[in-house]
This record gives C-alpha cells, structure tokens and sequence, in this order.
C-alpha cells in the first residue's frame, strides 16, 4: 500500500516542526506516503521548494506557482520570474502550483485586489496551456467563479481542485471538465457532511489525496503542524466513506496520482 501525498508546503514542515527535509521523507515513508507533491506561494520560496525535490528526487516533486493568498504582496514581475522558471524547469517540476482564487479573506476582495486574482490567476492558466502542465488549485468560496476561468483555458493536463469543500454538484462539474478532486483532512471530520457525501459519491478515478501539510490538520491533531504520513487518517476516513475495498482505493488513487504529477 503506497500513498501520494499531492499538495503539501514540506519547506514550511521543516520550518515548523525544526527538521530536515531527509527526516520529513524519512517518516513520511514509514507512513507509507512514496511521492510526495510539493507547492510554492510565492516567488520568494521558489528556490526553497526546488531545493526540496533536490534533497530527495526520488520521492519528491515540485510545483512553482503564486498562491492567491499573498495577491497583496506579489508584484507583477514575479509572474515574468515564474515564466521564466517554467521554461528553465528540470523534469521535477512538474506543476504550476499553487495557484486559484480566495473568497475567504476580505483583505484581498478588494476591488482592486480581486481584480488582480483574476489576472494572476488567467496568467498562470495561459502558462500551463502552453507548458502542458497540470495544475493544483486553492479555491475558498469561489468554485462557482473559479470554474468559467477553467472552462475558458482548456488545459490538457487540467490538474486538481486541492482541499476540495463543496456540493456534490460543484465538484462534479469539476470533473466533468477534466479534474481530480484533492482530499484532505476535512472528511476525517463528521461534521463536514456536505463534503463527506461528495465524496462517497463521486468517481473513484476523480479522487487524489493530499495533505496541505503544516495546514488542514486531521481529525485528533488539531492544533498541530500537519505531516505527509497523516495520509493514513484521511485514507482510513476515505475508507468508511467508499463501497470499494482498501485495495481497490489505494490502486486507483495512486495510478491517477502519478498519471498527474509524476515524472514522465
């Protein structure tokens, strides 16, 4: 049984928790997590989630994108150092991520502020059509803005709605158009009916696990920096809520996981 963990900030792990990158795999693998997705935010830690891949090519990949949480603070430049790292990428980026759109803060719905989501946003979709690479995308109370944005671009690679809390009907238009659906420690909570009954329903091969690691804590580790081997906890949870064996989950997750992200 081996995991993907396909959207994690292990750079912001090791800060948190003080530990090297080596002994995050270390653990990670004793967790049965094999491959491991890691994300940027921004163009300041560009070389931080290379260097994270460059540690342990065997387990890890990257992706470089500018996280809608920090629209504030990015500078239109940083989209021309993002293309640029794009088209120098080596085979272990092999995603623009993270990158989508926020509804949940006010601070950056600004008119202004908006606006420049949406143009960071359309920006780095025209660089994944044209790179062919897939995408891992954060969406906080916009899937039903966010989808005529993925409709229009027509990615081939298309990519991952990550730490997906919605309807059954949201995230089924999603895979419609071609995208997985990233599962994370939410369903390990009963209270997240909505999302746990999406879940039970939706295709099997339109399902990856992930961890957001240090955020999106499981179920009984609240108040903790989040890890890759806490896979199991969403696993065990996805379990429960799926008709198919542990087997059969595991198989069809890994295959869409590394179709995805993995080096070709």
């Amino acid at each position: 049984m081996a995991f993907f963990d396909t959207h994690t900030h292990l750079d912001f792990v090791a800060q948190d928790l003080s530990l090297s990158i080596s002994q995050l795999v270390q653990a990670a693998k004793q967790g049965n997590v094999e491959r491991l997705l890691v994300v940027s935010v921004d163009a300041k830690n560009f070389d931080k989630v290379t260097a994270c891949s460059q540690a342990d090519p065997e387990h890890i990949v990257y992706g470089l994108g500018l996280h809608p949480l920090y629209i504030a603070s990015h500078q239109y430049t940083d989209l021309d150092i993002l293309e640029r790292r794009l088209l120098e990428r080596d085979p272990h980026c092999t995603a623009i991520a993270e990158i989508g759109l926020d509804k949940g803060v006010a601070e950056i719905c600004t008119p202004d502020l908006w606006k420049k989501q949406c143009e960071f946003l359309e920006a780095q979709l025209s660089f994944a059509k044209r790179l062919d690479l897939p995408i891992n995308l954060h969406s906080r109370k916009t899937h039903d803005v966010l989808f005529p944005f993925l409709k229009k671009a027509q990615l081939s690679q298309c990519g991952v709605i990550h730490g997906f809390s919605g309807s059954y009907e949201q995230a089924k238009r999603f895979v419609d158009l071609g995208y997985k659906i990233g599962i994370g420690g939410i369903i390990t909570y009963s209270r997240a009916n909505k999302t746990r009954e999406t879940i039970r329903k939706l295709p099997l091969n339109s399902l990856v696990l992930e961890t957001d690691s240090p955020d999106m804590p499981v179920f009984g580790y609240q108040g903790e920096p989040n890890r890759p081997e806490r896979i199991n906890v969403s696993f065990q949870a996805l379990c429960e809520l799926r008709t198919e064996t542990p087997e059969q989950i595991t198989d069809v997750i890994w295959q869409t996981s590394e179709k995805l992200f993995w080096l070709d």
